[in-house]
Protein backbone atom coordinates (compact mmCIF):
# COMPACT_ATOMS: atom_id res chain seq x y z
CA UNK A 1 0.00 0.00 0.00
CA UNK A 2 1.49 3.40 -0.56
CA UNK A 3 0.43 6.87 0.81
CA UNK A 4 -1.84 7.41 -2.09
CA UNK A 5 -4.22 5.11 -0.61
CA UNK A 6 -5.79 6.18 2.88
CA UNK A 7 -7.95 3.26 3.31
CA UNK A 8 -7.26 -0.56 1.63
CA UNK A 9 -8.99 -4.07 1.96
CA UNK A 10 -7.42 -7.01 1.09
CA UNK A 11 -9.46 -9.95 -0.09
CA UNK A 12 -12.43 -9.54 2.64
CA UNK A 13 -15.09 -11.50 2.72
CA UNK A 14 -18.01 -11.94 5.18
CA UNK A 15 -19.96 -14.87 5.37
CA UNK A 16 -23.40 -15.50 7.01
CA UNK A 17 -23.74 -18.94 7.71
CA UNK A 18 -22.88 -20.57 4.41
CA UNK A 19 -23.83 -17.44 2.30
CA UNK A 20 -21.01 -14.99 0.95
CA UNK A 21 -22.29 -11.36 0.97
CA UNK A 22 -19.15 -10.01 0.74
CA UNK A 23 -16.53 -12.13 -1.21
CA UNK A 24 -12.83 -11.13 -1.67
CA UNK A 25 -13.31 -7.49 -2.30
CA UNK A 26 -10.24 -5.50 -2.69
CA UNK A 27 -11.10 -1.92 -2.19
CA UNK A 28 -8.79 0.75 -2.46
CA UNK A 29 -9.52 4.04 -1.55
CA UNK A 30 -6.92 7.11 -2.84
CA UNK A 31 -6.89 9.98 0.21
CA UNK A 32 -8.27 13.40 -0.75
CA UNK A 33 -11.31 11.88 -3.62
CA UNK A 34 -14.54 10.82 -3.19
CA UNK A 35 -14.69 7.12 -3.80
CA UNK A 36 -18.97 5.97 -4.60
CA UNK A 37 -19.74 2.13 -3.43
CA UNK A 38 -23.24 1.12 -6.06
CA UNK A 39 -24.56 -1.76 -7.48
CA UNK A 40 -28.16 -3.21 -7.04
CA UNK A 41 -29.73 -4.09 -3.89
CA UNK A 42 -28.27 -7.09 -2.26
CA UNK A 43 -24.86 -6.33 -3.76
CA UNK A 44 -23.28 -5.92 -0.32
CA UNK A 45 -22.34 -2.30 -0.06
CA UNK A 46 -23.57 -1.95 3.71
CA UNK A 47 -21.80 -5.30 4.22
CA UNK A 48 -18.81 -3.59 3.55
CA UNK A 49 -19.51 -0.13 4.96
CA UNK A 50 -20.45 -2.63 8.38
CA UNK A 51 -17.06 -4.38 8.35
CA UNK A 52 -14.79 -0.70 7.82
CA UNK A 53 -16.83 0.31 10.63
CA UNK A 54 -16.35 -3.17 12.81
CA UNK A 55 -20.16 -3.36 13.17
CA UNK A 56 -19.52 -6.85 11.56
CA UNK A 57 -16.46 -8.70 11.66
CA UNK A 58 -14.49 -10.09 8.57
CA UNK A 59 -14.52 -13.52 8.11
CA UNK A 60 -11.69 -13.52 6.24
CA UNK A 61 -9.02 -10.65 4.90
CA UNK A 62 -7.66 -7.16 6.55
CA UNK A 63 -8.37 -4.00 6.36
CA UNK A 64 -6.22 -1.12 6.41
CA UNK A 65 -6.12 2.78 7.41
CA UNK A 66 -3.16 4.38 6.65
CA UNK A 67 -1.20 1.34 6.43
CA UNK A 68 -2.08 0.29 9.71
CA UNK A 69 -3.38 -3.35 10.12
CA UNK A 70 -7.13 -2.14 11.94
CA UNK A 71 -8.96 -5.72 11.16
CA UNK A 72 -8.87 -6.45 15.03
CA UNK A 73 -10.27 -3.16 16.19
CA UNK A 74 -13.50 -1.92 18.05
CA UNK A 75 -15.78 0.37 16.32
CA UNK A 76 -15.09 2.86 18.60
CA UNK A 77 -11.39 2.77 17.90
CA UNK A 78 -11.72 3.21 14.66
CA UNK A 79 -13.75 5.86 15.05
CA UNK A 80 -11.00 8.14 17.04
CA UNK A 81 -8.61 6.85 14.05
CA UNK A 82 -10.77 9.17 12.21
CA UNK A 83 -13.09 7.23 10.13
CA UNK A 84 -16.63 8.22 11.20
CA UNK A 85 -19.87 7.27 9.35
CA UNK A 86 -22.95 8.85 8.59
CA UNK A 87 -26.10 6.23 9.52
CA UNK A 88 -28.44 5.66 6.33
CA UNK A 89 -31.14 7.23 8.44
CA UNK A 90 -30.42 10.34 10.16
CA UNK A 91 -28.96 10.28 13.76
CA UNK A 92 -29.78 13.45 15.49
CA UNK A 93 -31.59 14.12 18.57
CA UNK A 94 -35.15 15.42 17.46
CA UNK A 95 -36.11 16.99 20.32
CA UNK A 96 -33.02 19.15 20.91
CA UNK A 97 -31.92 22.39 18.85
CA UNK A 98 -29.75 22.23 16.27
CA UNK A 99 -27.24 23.79 18.26
CA UNK A 100 -27.81 21.33 20.81
CA UNK A 101 -27.10 18.62 18.48
CA UNK A 102 -23.24 19.93 17.25
CA UNK A 103 -22.29 20.88 20.77
CA UNK A 104 -23.08 17.09 21.62
CA UNK A 105 -21.03 15.86 18.70
CA UNK A 106 -18.38 18.11 20.24
CA UNK A 107 -18.46 17.15 23.82
CA UNK A 108 -17.63 13.77 22.45
CA UNK A 109 -14.86 14.52 20.49
CA UNK A 110 -13.20 15.85 23.83
CA UNK A 111 -14.01 12.84 25.98
CA UNK A 112 -17.10 14.12 28.21
CA UNK A 113 -20.39 13.25 25.70
CA UNK A 114 -22.07 12.08 28.94
CA UNK A 115 -21.72 14.83 31.36
CA UNK A 116 -25.11 16.44 30.55
CA UNK A 117 -24.94 17.92 34.04
CA UNK A 118 -22.16 20.07 32.56
CA UNK A 119 -22.52 24.08 33.58
CA UNK A 120 -24.42 25.99 30.42
CA UNK A 121 -21.19 28.30 30.95
CA UNK A 122 -18.97 25.08 29.89
CA UNK A 123 -20.97 24.25 27.27
CA UNK A 124 -21.66 27.80 26.12
CA UNK A 125 -17.70 27.57 25.12
CA UNK A 126 -17.92 25.40 22.42
CA UNK A 127 -20.96 27.61 20.83
CA UNK A 128 -18.25 29.39 18.36
CA UNK A 129 -16.65 25.84 17.60
CA UNK A 130 -20.29 24.34 16.57
CA UNK A 131 -21.61 27.75 15.27
CA UNK A 132 -18.82 27.49 12.48
CA UNK A 133 -19.73 23.78 11.21
CA UNK A 134 -23.52 25.02 11.48
CA UNK A 135 -22.70 27.76 8.99
CA UNK A 136 -20.33 25.24 6.58
CA UNK A 137 -23.41 23.14 6.22
CA UNK A 138 -25.82 26.36 6.00
CA UNK A 139 -27.72 25.61 8.92
CA UNK A 140 -26.31 28.77 10.88
CA UNK A 141 -29.42 30.86 10.82
CA UNK A 142 -31.54 27.47 12.18
CA UNK A 143 -29.20 27.29 15.32
CA UNK A 144 -31.79 27.66 17.43
CA UNK A 145 -34.73 25.72 15.50
CA UNK A 146 -35.82 22.55 17.38
CA UNK A 147 -34.49 19.77 15.17
CA UNK A 148 -37.70 17.90 14.11
CA UNK A 149 -38.58 21.09 12.64
CA UNK A 150 -36.07 20.42 9.57
CA UNK A 151 -36.79 19.37 6.23
CA UNK A 152 -35.48 15.90 5.79
CA UNK A 153 -32.77 17.48 3.62
CA UNK A 154 -31.20 19.95 6.31
CA UNK A 155 -31.68 16.74 8.83
CA UNK A 156 -28.68 15.13 6.80
CA UNK A 157 -26.93 18.46 6.33
CA UNK A 158 -27.47 19.03 10.42
CA UNK A 159 -25.75 15.03 10.33
CA UNK A 160 -23.21 15.93 8.68
CA UNK A 161 -22.66 19.23 10.67
CA UNK A 162 -22.23 16.76 13.97
CA UNK A 163 -19.87 14.41 11.61
CA UNK A 164 -17.20 16.76 11.34
CA UNK A 165 -17.39 17.79 14.76
CA UNK A 166 -15.47 14.53 15.44
CA UNK A 167 -13.02 16.48 12.93
CA UNK A 168 -12.52 12.86 10.80
CA UNK A 169 -9.89 12.52 8.27
CA UNK A 170 -12.51 10.13 6.15
CA UNK A 171 -16.03 10.14 5.76
CA UNK A 172 -18.46 6.85 5.08
CA UNK A 173 -21.77 8.05 3.92
CA UNK A 174 -24.66 5.80 3.79
CA UNK A 175 -27.07 6.90 1.32
CA UNK A 176 -26.98 10.58 1.70
CA UNK A 177 -29.66 11.50 -0.66
CA UNK A 178 -31.89 8.10 0.28
CA UNK A 179 -35.49 9.56 0.08
CA UNK A 180 -35.13 13.09 -0.87
CA UNK A 181 -36.63 15.24 -3.09
CA UNK A 182 -34.48 16.40 -6.17
CA UNK A 183 -34.08 20.46 -4.47
CA UNK A 184 -32.95 18.73 -1.13
CA UNK A 185 -30.50 16.02 -2.71
CA UNK A 186 -28.90 19.09 -4.83
CA UNK A 187 -28.16 21.08 -1.46
CA UNK A 188 -26.77 17.31 -0.27
CA UNK A 189 -24.41 16.97 -3.25
CA UNK A 190 -23.50 20.43 -3.01
CA UNK A 191 -22.57 19.56 0.51
CA UNK A 192 -20.53 17.04 0.13
CA UNK A 193 -18.57 18.22 -2.52
CA UNK A 194 -17.78 20.95 -0.33
CA UNK A 195 -17.10 19.27 2.94
CA UNK A 196 -14.92 16.77 1.16
CA UNK A 197 -12.32 19.74 0.72
CA UNK A 198 -9.24 18.20 2.40
CA UNK A 199 -10.93 14.55 3.69
CA UNK A 200 -11.47 11.35 2.15
CA UNK A 201 -14.94 10.19 1.21
CA UNK A 202 -16.57 7.00 0.60
CA UNK A 203 -19.85 6.96 0.34
CA UNK A 204 -22.79 4.61 -1.22
CA UNK A 205 -25.59 6.02 -2.97
CA UNK A 206 -27.92 5.10 -5.67
CA UNK A 207 -28.96 7.99 -6.95
CA UNK A 208 -26.73 7.88 -10.53
CA UNK A 209 -26.79 11.73 -10.96
CA UNK A 210 -25.20 12.58 -7.29
CA UNK A 211 -22.84 9.90 -8.17
CA UNK A 212 -21.79 11.41 -11.57
CA UNK A 213 -21.04 14.53 -10.22
CA UNK A 214 -19.68 13.81 -7.12
CA UNK A 215 -16.85 10.73 -7.39
CA UNK A 216 -14.17 10.40 -8.47
CA UNK A 217 -13.98 6.73 -8.39
CA UNK A 218 -16.61 4.19 -8.72
CA UNK A 219 -16.72 1.14 -7.36
CA UNK A 220 -19.25 -1.64 -8.95
CA UNK A 221 -20.20 -4.45 -6.23
CA UNK A 222 -22.26 -7.11 -7.87
CA UNK A 223 -23.12 -10.24 -5.82
CA UNK A 224 -20.57 -9.14 -3.25
CA UNK A 225 -17.68 -8.85 -5.84
CA UNK A 226 -15.93 -6.21 -7.07
CA UNK A 227 -17.60 -6.15 -11.27
CA UNK A 228 -15.73 -3.00 -12.06
CA UNK A 229 -14.02 0.23 -10.61
CA UNK A 230 -13.08 3.40 -12.87
CA UNK A 231 -14.71 7.04 -13.33
CA UNK A 232 -18.32 7.25 -14.30
CA UNK A 233 -17.44 7.49 -17.86
CA UNK A 234 -15.74 4.03 -17.39
CA UNK A 235 -18.25 2.00 -15.64
CA UNK A 236 -21.58 3.33 -17.07
CA UNK A 237 -20.19 2.18 -20.26
CA UNK A 238 -19.46 -1.34 -19.32
CA UNK A 239 -21.79 -3.58 -20.50
CA UNK A 240 -22.20 -5.56 -17.52
CA UNK A 241 -22.87 -2.48 -15.41
CA UNK A 242 -25.50 -1.54 -17.68
CA UNK A 243 -27.37 -4.84 -17.50
CA UNK A 244 -26.82 -5.37 -13.49
CA UNK A 245 -27.41 -1.94 -12.37
CA UNK A 246 -27.40 1.07 -14.86
CA UNK A 247 -29.67 -0.04 -17.59
CA UNK A 248 -31.72 2.99 -18.56
CA UNK A 249 -30.62 5.31 -16.19
CA UNK A 250 -27.39 5.22 -17.51
CA UNK A 251 -28.64 5.88 -21.31
CA UNK A 252 -30.98 8.91 -19.70
CA UNK A 253 -28.38 10.73 -17.78
CA UNK A 254 -25.78 10.05 -21.04
CA UNK A 255 -28.38 11.91 -23.02
CA UNK A 256 -29.08 14.35 -19.93
CA UNK A 257 -25.22 15.40 -20.24
CA UNK A 258 -25.10 15.44 -24.26
CA UNK A 259 -28.03 17.74 -23.68
CA UNK A 260 -26.03 20.05 -21.34
CA UNK A 261 -23.25 19.94 -24.04
CA UNK A 262 -25.39 21.45 -26.73
CA UNK A 263 -27.06 24.01 -24.39
CA UNK A 264 -23.82 25.15 -22.94
CA UNK A 265 -22.42 25.20 -26.56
Amino acid sequence: MTADYVLETRHLVKEFKGFTAVDGVNLRVKRGTIHALIGPNGAGKTTVFNLLTKFLTPTKGQILYNGEDITSLKSAAIARKGIVRSFQISAVFPHLSVLENVRIALQRKEGNSFHFWTSDKVLNRLNDRALELLDQVGLKSFANTVTVDLSYGRKRALEIATTLALEPEMLLLDEPTQGMGHEDVSVVADLIKKVSQDRTILMVEHNLHVVAKLADTITVLQRGAILTEGDYAEVSQNPQVREAYMGVEADEHQAEAEADKEVVS
